[in-house]
């Protein structure tokens, strides 16, 4: 696994470098050697963040976690991307097995675009891939994100799924 560290206003220390591979070293079974990890640490008065983006394989998996020590933070980023693997386990090994998850990030641009009124303060580029909502739902429990914009398979449509408040899922699609 190839790993990448950056430090956001602060300056991360050789000794976070070694903690991190080594915390790292408990994902090798299951990512590839051509897994990317992105770490970033970002320092704000007493707290601090760490945030892991790992691309294996088309999938991405993400976590963050903030403590008072980098080490707390990264240990809780490494178990919480072991418990989204576990318990999405069978259904990642069918996708996998498939081999539907490849090429879905192309890109990201982070700059900030600002408009009447509003500011836009992130914007993110990717390749939207056909994919069935199950699919979908899946990649954005991965990300630990509340909802994901994908290309229906079954109707060649862009459509968003998203977290309910209820736990549940929901399908946004477009009228024809």
């Amino acid at each position: 696994m190839t790993i990448n560290i950056i430090g956001r206003k602060i300056t991360v220390k050789d000794s976070f470098n070694v903690a991190a591979e080594k915390e790292l070293r408990k994902l090798n079974k299951f990512f590839d050697d051509n897994a990317e990890a992105n770490i970033t640490v970002t320092g704000r008065k007493d707290r601090l963040t760490v945030e892991a983006t790992i691309n294996n394989k088309g999938m991405i998996y993400r976590s963050e976690a903030t403590s008072e020590k980098f080490e707390e933070a990264m240990k809780s980023v490494v178990s919480d991307i072991i418990r989204k693997i576990r318990k999405n386990k069978t259904k990642m090994e069918k996708r996998l097995r498939e081999g539907s998850f490849e090429d879905i990030v192309a890109g990201l641009d982070n700059e900030p675009v600002e408009e009447e009124g509003i500011e836009i303060v992130r914007t993110k580029k990717f390749a939207v891939k056909p994919m069935d909502p199950e699919e979908a739902v899946l990649q954005m429990e991965m990300l630990g994100h509340q909802f994901y914009l994908f290309r229906n398979m079954e109707t060649d449509l862009i459509s968003v799924v998203y977290r309910r408040k209820d736990g549940h899922y929901g399908l946004i699609e477009p009228e024809n």
